[in-house]
């Protein structure tokens, strides 16, 4: 039975087992070259080398405080969508009253009005995860095959938008809807709209109303900041070019790296005879080390450019929506038999 820390492992290993193949046929082609073909003379010194893996080194470092700002970020967007959620719904249940109101409501009708507020506040997140998981042209993390071979897939993946919004609004909300761009903008249109009616009718008094308006208002700037996220990626240029880099240095590392092993070889040569002559192998597994420790710290990076595009690493927006919504249900007095369960995770892994 796997443990955390030796499941996470194995997964690294898996995850990169590819790329850890490729660096021991490259290994493997230059010290034959060297053992077989006396190709001694072929070698670059360390200096430029190191300034080269310097450099990779510095623009792998900014990529990735660069992209685990992203992901952080990302994710306080959507604690706050939390907290907001919250907020909205239980003003929702304690401000809608019969106190000013110009005609008076039973008491299923106010919890009816309740009811499609909050299941309309449900529709708004579902609709804003639905666009966070719609992918970029720039987004391919999820299409690599360390990643589509385990079948990682968000919920969003798996069902319509269409299907998932039907219950949570009424048929005129469906219809005003349907031909928006931004479903989830029209939707705080249709939360302010009713918020206004039910003020005009004294449902809702007018300063619980600048209150409600201001949740609104909130919604609006935490789903912003989240499409700005979405809809602006990580520089290519920086992107781009530092895999390139990485890529300059790793193929760059063996000219370096080996004839260093093969003098090491001749000098101990008159002290141990039978290791000196094969200590050039000894390379492959210091090249391999090397080689996979940048390219994984430059994978990493380019991994967590994008937090919502629906990977392993990416922030869980399903089930953060999806918690949001069991405890506006339940505190809506539903049954639990009545109310989804949560995501269930994969792999250790919650989408």
């Amino acid at each position: 039975m796997y443990t955390k820390s030796t499941y996470r492992a194995d997964q690294m290993v898996l995850w990169t087992r590819y790329e850890t193949l490729l660096f021991i046929f490259i290994s493997l082609l230059w010290a034959s070259a060297y053992y077989f073909l006396d190709l001694g003379w072929l070698k670059i010194p360390w200096t430029p080398l190191a300034l080269i893996g310097t450099a990779v080194a510095f623009v792998i470092g900014f990529q990735n405080n660069a992209a685990y700002g992203r992901i952080w970020e990302a994710r306080k967007i959507w604690g706050g969508i939390i907290n907001t959620s919250r907020s909205f719904g239980v003003f929702v249940q304690d401000m809608i009253t019969n106190e000013h109101a110009l005609q008076k409501m039973s008491e299923e009708e106010l919890h009816a009005e309740m009811k499609t507020l909050t299941y309309r506040h449900i529709a708004w997140m579902t609709a804003l995860r639905h666009a966070m998981r719609v992918l970029k042209p720039w987004e391919t993390t999820s299409s690599h095959r360390t990643n589509s071979e385990w079948g990682h897939k968000p919920p969003e993946r798996e069902s319509t938008l269409e299907d998932d919004l039907k219950p949570y609004l009424s048929d005129s909300d469906i219809e005003y809807i349907s031909n928006k761009d931004n479903k989830q903008t029209a939707i705080l249109y249709l939360q302010s709209h009713h918020l206004r009616a039910l003020k005009e009718k004294g449902i809702i008094w007018e300063f619980s109303f600048l209150e409600l308006e201001s949740e609104v208002k909130d919604l609006f700037n935490l789903q912003g900041k989240s499409e700005r996220i979405k809809n602006f990626p990580y520089p290519r240029q920086f992107a781009t070019l530092n895999h390139f880099f990485m890529w300059i240095f790793v193929l760059l590392l063996p000219l370096a790296m080996m004839p260093q092993f093969s003098a090491i070889g001749n000098d101990i040569k008159e002290t141990y005879p039978i290791i000196s002559n094969y200590f050039i192998w000894f390379s492959i597994p210091f090249y391999v080390a090397v080689a996979w420790v940048f390219h994984t710290m430059e994978r990493i990076g380019r991994t967590g450019e994008n937090p919502f595009e629906g990977t392993a690493n990416d922030v869980p927006i399903s089930t953060i929506a999806r918690g949001i919504e069991i405890d506006l249900r339940q505190n809506l007095g539903e049954p639990k038999d009545e109310i989804p369960d949560q995501f269930l995770p994969k792999f250790h892994t919650q989408f």
